[in-house]
């Protein structure tokens, strides 16, 4: 049933859930480490992002979780970094088409150069979408993906124009990644997992003395970490699918450890940003019109679920005593809601 899961903000009572979740994904996932004192970090870290008094981007991580009703379970996650860099500096290669020329030997070719790139006030980041695989289904992924970007279009002052978002970067069937083993490996006495790991947690100084300073020209890497570069993991390809139908746009950065993909859009650009609509809640009853929409509580309280709703003339809604039970609203409390194709549920 569409209207048995909710998306809400992460609470100190979900560390059992998100350790669980953190353990059964597969390969891992770094903005989600399977460490209780990392996920403790991550809870406390949102619960200070929602603070009332904030009022433009900073270093806020907004943590949202996506509750099975009834059960309580935790069955999956999604994120956003209201500004990357500050503190916590952000690394990617950026791979730069350069010529190389010589005309006495009739030589006149183009090479791709990985250079590392540091951002310290970048872009606000769309990250941590997970879900547990048995629950990949019934619109679930597009409720924790795009209920962030109808959070941004409540509070748009909180997040910077620009934003990214950083795919997961292919692995082998043993879990390997052919980008890590051609470069990283050499750098760091440790495995990709436990670098992944590190920087996951914030611990980037690793990074800043040990990763190569100088550009590096892809056609000197094995073929195989050639052809993983921009490559999305197979998990995280559905993410990828709904952000590029969103508006974002492939970059020329990709990830320093495993080469995933990074993707780009203007806030203010993004298709769920545009299309949602605010609505005050007039009646609380059985709407006749059957349209599912994905549907949030419009304030810092922010939770969302995929639900029936009715728009009046005056654009005020009518929605169920089941739906408004779920987003824990009443009468007179302000939505924000999306239309979706009946395709995405």
């Amino acid at each position: 049933m569409v209207l048995d899961f909710v998306l809400r903000p992460v609470g100190e009572h979900d560390l059992p859930g998100l350790r669980h979740l953190a353990d059964v994904i597969q390969d891992g996932l770094t903005t989600l480490p399977p460490e209780d004192s990392a996920l403790e970090d991550r809870i406390n870290q949102s619960l200070r992002a929602f603070d009332r008094r904030i009022k433009k981007a900073g270093s806020d991580h907004y943590l949202f979780v996506l509750e099975e009703v009834g059960s309580g379970a935790v069955v999956g996650t999604s994120a956003i970094i209201a500004r990357v860099g500050g503190f916590d500096p952000f690394y990617t290669y950026e791979v730069r088409r350069e010529r190389l020329v010589h005309q006495s030997l009739g030589i006149d070719h183009e090479l791709d150069v990985l250079h590392l790139k540091l951002d310290h006030k970048g872009p606000s980041e769309v990250c941590t979408l997970s879900l547990r695989p048995e629950f990949r289904r019934a619109g679930r992924g597009v409720l924790l993906s795009l209920s962030r970007f109808l959070f941004m279009a409540c509070f748009p002052q909180r997040f910077d124009e620009r934003v990214i978002a950083e795919l997961r970067g292919f692995t082998n069937e043993a879990g390997a990644s052919p980008f890590w083993e051609a470069i990283g490996r050499h750098f760091f006495a440790q495995s990709f997992a436990q670098a992944d790991f590190q920087s996951g947690i914030g611990q980037k100084d690793f990074i800043r003395d040990l990763m190569p300073k100088y550009p590096i020209y892809t056609a000197t890497l094995p073929e195989e970490a050639q052809a993983v570069i921009g490559r999305v993991h197979r998990d995280a390809e559905p993410a990828l699918k709904i952000l590029l139908s969103q508006g974002f746009e492939r970059t020329n950065e990709v990830d320093i450890f495993d080469a995933g993909p990074l993707v780009t859009a203007s806030r203010s650009s993004i298709k769920a940003v545009q299309e949602s609509q605010f609505g005050e809640i007039a009646t609380v009853s059985e709407p006749h019109d059957r349209s599912f929409y994905l549907v949030g509580h419009a304030a810092l309280n922010f939770r969302a679920c995929l639900a029936p709703m009715e728009i009046n003339i005056d654009k005020t809604v009518i929605i169920s005593e089941r739906t408004a039970e779920i987003l824990e609203v009443a009468v007179g409390d302000r939505l924000i809601f999306l239309a979706l194709p009946t395709r995405n549920l």
